[in-house]
Protein backbone atom coordinates (compact mmCIF):
# COMPACT_ATOMS: atom_id res chain seq x y z
CA UNK A 1 0.00 0.00 0.00
CA UNK A 2 1.44 3.05 -1.10
CA UNK A 3 1.22 6.02 1.12
CA UNK A 4 0.04 9.52 -0.15
CA UNK A 5 2.63 12.25 -0.47
CA UNK A 6 1.91 15.45 1.22
CA UNK A 7 1.76 17.71 -2.11
CA UNK A 8 1.42 21.15 -0.39
CA UNK A 9 4.31 23.16 -0.07
CA UNK A 10 4.52 26.47 1.62
CA UNK A 11 4.65 28.81 -1.25
CA UNK A 12 7.22 31.61 -0.84
CA UNK A 13 6.27 34.88 -1.69
CA UNK A 14 7.01 36.52 -5.19
CA UNK A 15 9.12 39.81 -5.95
CA UNK A 16 5.63 41.65 -6.49
CA UNK A 17 4.11 40.72 -3.09
CA UNK A 18 7.27 41.67 -0.90
CA UNK A 19 7.34 44.57 -2.81
CA UNK A 20 3.46 45.64 -1.24
CA UNK A 21 3.96 44.60 2.10
CA UNK A 22 6.85 46.75 2.50
CA UNK A 23 4.83 49.37 0.80
CA UNK A 24 1.76 48.62 3.23
CA UNK A 25 4.40 48.49 6.21
CA UNK A 26 5.87 51.88 5.44
CA UNK A 27 2.55 53.76 4.85
CA UNK A 28 1.79 52.73 8.31
CA UNK A 29 4.97 54.13 9.08
CA UNK A 30 3.97 57.07 7.53
CA UNK A 31 -0.09 57.62 8.86
CA UNK A 32 1.74 57.03 12.32
CA UNK A 33 4.90 58.96 12.40
CA UNK A 34 3.37 62.76 12.29
CA UNK A 35 0.54 61.78 14.85
CA UNK A 36 2.13 63.68 18.13
CA UNK A 37 2.47 66.63 15.46
CA UNK A 38 -1.19 66.47 14.12
CA UNK A 39 -1.98 66.08 17.96
CA UNK A 40 -0.13 69.35 19.13
CA UNK A 41 -1.76 71.37 16.06
CA UNK A 42 -5.31 70.47 17.18
CA UNK A 43 -4.17 71.36 20.61
CA UNK A 44 -3.76 74.57 19.26
CA UNK A 45 -6.72 75.09 17.37
CA UNK A 46 -8.65 73.74 20.24
CA UNK A 47 -6.60 76.60 22.73
CA UNK A 48 -7.93 79.36 19.87
CA UNK A 49 -11.36 78.17 20.23
CA UNK A 50 -11.26 78.52 23.85
CA UNK A 51 -9.82 82.15 23.53
CA UNK A 52 -12.16 83.38 21.28
CA UNK A 53 -15.01 82.04 23.57
CA UNK A 54 -12.78 84.05 26.22
CA UNK A 55 -13.30 86.82 24.32
CA UNK A 56 -16.82 86.65 23.71
CA UNK A 57 -17.37 86.43 27.40
CA UNK A 58 -15.84 89.75 27.90
CA UNK A 59 -18.52 90.76 25.20
CA UNK A 60 -21.51 89.57 26.69
CA UNK A 61 -19.96 90.87 30.23
CA UNK A 62 -19.51 94.26 29.46
CA UNK A 63 -22.86 94.79 27.46
CA UNK A 64 -24.09 94.07 30.69
CA UNK A 65 -21.88 96.70 32.63
CA UNK A 66 -22.15 100.03 30.90
CA UNK A 67 -19.19 98.87 28.36
CA UNK A 68 -16.87 98.28 30.63
CA UNK A 69 -14.55 94.94 31.33
CA UNK A 70 -14.50 93.36 34.38
CA UNK A 71 -10.95 94.80 35.27
CA UNK A 72 -12.40 98.10 35.24
CA UNK A 73 -15.31 97.62 37.42
CA UNK A 74 -14.69 97.86 41.00
CA UNK A 75 -15.11 94.37 43.06
CA UNK A 76 -18.08 95.48 44.96
CA UNK A 77 -19.80 96.56 41.80
CA UNK A 78 -19.55 92.93 40.62
CA UNK A 79 -15.81 93.31 39.01
CA UNK A 80 -12.43 92.12 39.68
CA UNK A 81 -10.59 95.95 39.48
CA UNK A 82 -8.69 95.73 42.67
CA UNK A 83 -8.26 92.19 42.73
CA UNK A 84 -6.78 92.22 39.33
CA UNK A 85 -4.56 95.41 40.38
CA UNK A 86 -2.94 92.98 43.05
CA UNK A 87 -2.39 90.12 40.74
CA UNK A 88 -5.25 88.05 41.30
CA UNK A 89 -6.82 86.86 37.48
CA UNK A 90 -8.76 84.19 39.46
CA UNK A 91 -11.68 86.62 40.36
CA UNK A 92 -11.76 88.12 37.12
CA UNK A 93 -12.66 84.89 35.67
CA UNK A 94 -14.82 83.95 38.39
CA UNK A 95 -16.92 87.11 37.75
CA UNK A 96 -17.48 86.45 34.22
CA UNK A 97 -18.52 82.53 35.40
CA UNK A 98 -22.46 82.64 33.56
CA UNK A 99 -20.94 84.78 30.42
CA UNK A 100 -17.69 81.53 30.63
CA UNK A 101 -20.45 78.69 31.32
CA UNK A 102 -17.56 75.80 32.10
CA UNK A 103 -14.27 76.50 33.15
CA UNK A 104 -13.20 74.37 30.67
CA UNK A 105 -12.25 77.37 28.49
CA UNK A 106 -9.37 78.65 30.74
CA UNK A 107 -7.49 75.76 30.12
CA UNK A 108 -5.44 74.68 27.38
CA UNK A 109 -5.34 71.31 26.03
CA UNK A 110 -1.51 71.46 25.60
CA UNK A 111 -1.05 72.65 28.79
CA UNK A 112 -0.13 69.70 31.18
CA UNK A 113 0.75 71.61 33.73
CA UNK A 114 -2.77 73.15 34.54
CA UNK A 115 -5.50 71.16 34.57
CA UNK A 116 -9.35 71.94 34.11
CA UNK A 117 -11.17 72.58 36.93
CA UNK A 118 -15.00 70.98 37.24
CA UNK A 119 -16.38 74.43 38.87
CA UNK A 120 -15.76 77.94 39.18
CA UNK A 121 -16.41 77.77 42.96
CA UNK A 122 -14.53 74.75 44.50
CA UNK A 123 -11.16 74.12 44.26
CA UNK A 124 -11.09 76.93 41.92
CA UNK A 125 -7.25 78.30 41.71
CA UNK A 126 -4.61 79.73 39.37
CA UNK A 127 -3.78 75.73 38.65
CA UNK A 128 -6.60 75.57 36.82
CA UNK A 129 -5.59 78.60 34.55
CA UNK A 130 -3.84 78.11 31.28
CA UNK A 131 -4.32 82.19 30.04
CA UNK A 132 -3.28 85.66 31.60
CA UNK A 133 -5.36 88.88 31.69
CA UNK A 134 -4.03 91.95 30.13
CA UNK A 135 -5.07 94.63 32.32
CA UNK A 136 -5.01 97.80 29.86
CA UNK A 137 -7.23 96.49 27.00
CA UNK A 138 -9.84 98.66 26.18
CA UNK A 139 -13.22 97.42 23.67
CA UNK A 140 -12.28 100.94 22.25
CA UNK A 141 -8.59 99.99 21.11
CA UNK A 142 -9.16 96.27 19.19
CA UNK A 143 -6.01 95.44 18.82
CA UNK A 144 -4.97 95.55 22.71
CA UNK A 145 -4.63 91.77 24.13
CA UNK A 146 -7.47 90.64 26.55
CA UNK A 147 -6.15 87.27 26.83
CA UNK A 148 -3.67 84.64 25.80
CA UNK A 149 -1.52 81.57 25.95
CA UNK A 150 0.09 82.31 29.88
CA UNK A 151 3.68 79.95 29.47
CA UNK A 152 5.91 83.20 29.29
CA UNK A 153 9.43 83.38 29.72
CA UNK A 154 12.14 86.01 30.27
CA UNK A 155 15.58 85.50 29.39
CA UNK A 156 14.60 81.61 29.35
CA UNK A 157 13.34 81.69 33.23
CA UNK A 158 9.21 81.44 33.35
CA UNK A 159 7.59 84.17 34.27
CA UNK A 160 5.77 84.63 37.52
CA UNK A 161 2.24 84.82 39.17
CA UNK A 162 1.31 88.58 39.10
CA UNK A 163 1.29 91.55 37.06
CA UNK A 164 3.73 91.55 34.41
CA UNK A 165 4.57 94.77 33.16
CA UNK A 166 5.93 94.59 29.42
CA UNK A 167 7.62 97.29 29.35
CA UNK A 168 11.31 96.83 28.49
CA UNK A 169 10.56 93.28 28.44
CA UNK A 170 12.07 90.39 26.26
CA UNK A 171 9.10 88.13 26.73
CA UNK A 172 8.30 84.69 24.69
CA UNK A 173 6.63 81.80 25.14
CA UNK A 174 8.11 78.61 26.29
CA UNK A 175 7.72 75.82 23.87
CA UNK A 176 6.41 73.35 26.07
CA UNK A 177 2.74 73.99 24.92
CA UNK A 178 2.52 75.16 21.26
CA UNK A 179 6.20 74.42 20.34
CA UNK A 180 6.34 77.51 17.88
CA UNK A 181 4.44 80.20 19.83
CA UNK A 182 1.31 81.05 21.82
CA UNK A 183 -2.10 82.19 20.89
CA UNK A 184 -3.74 85.59 21.75
CA UNK A 185 -7.19 86.77 21.31
CA UNK A 186 -7.89 90.85 20.98
CA UNK A 187 -10.41 92.96 22.38
CA UNK A 188 -12.71 92.93 18.89
CA UNK A 189 -12.66 89.65 19.32
CA UNK A 190 -10.10 87.85 17.05
CA UNK A 191 -7.32 85.90 18.02
CA UNK A 192 -3.27 86.19 16.66
CA UNK A 193 -1.48 83.40 16.30
CA UNK A 194 2.32 84.62 16.39
CA UNK A 195 5.43 82.13 15.53
CA UNK A 196 8.02 83.27 17.71
CA UNK A 197 11.59 81.46 16.84
CA UNK A 198 14.07 80.99 18.78
CA UNK A 199 16.00 84.29 20.14
CA UNK A 200 12.57 86.31 19.21
CA UNK A 201 10.61 87.87 21.26
CA UNK A 202 7.21 88.86 20.96
CA UNK A 203 6.47 91.06 17.71
CA UNK A 204 6.14 95.30 19.16
CA UNK A 205 2.37 95.78 17.12
CA UNK A 206 1.32 92.62 19.41
CA UNK A 207 1.30 94.11 22.62
CA UNK A 208 0.43 97.61 21.69
CA UNK A 209 -1.15 99.42 24.49
CA UNK A 210 -1.34 95.93 26.43
CA UNK A 211 1.39 97.20 28.79
CA UNK A 212 0.05 95.16 31.84
CA UNK A 213 -0.60 91.12 31.75
CA UNK A 214 -1.97 89.35 35.24
CA UNK A 215 -0.52 86.09 35.02
CA UNK A 216 -2.30 82.80 36.65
Amino acid sequence: MKLKRNTHRTRAMTLTEVVVVIALVMFLIMMLAPFPHRARRTGRIQCVYNLREIGLSYKIWSGDNNDKLPFQVSVINGGAMESVATGNVVILYQCMSNELSTPKILACPDDDAHPAATNFLVNFTAKNLSYFAGMDATLAQTQTVLAGDANLVINGQPVPSGVLNLAGQRVTWSKDRHQTGGNLVMADGSCAMPTVRPGQTLVPDVIVCSNRWVIP
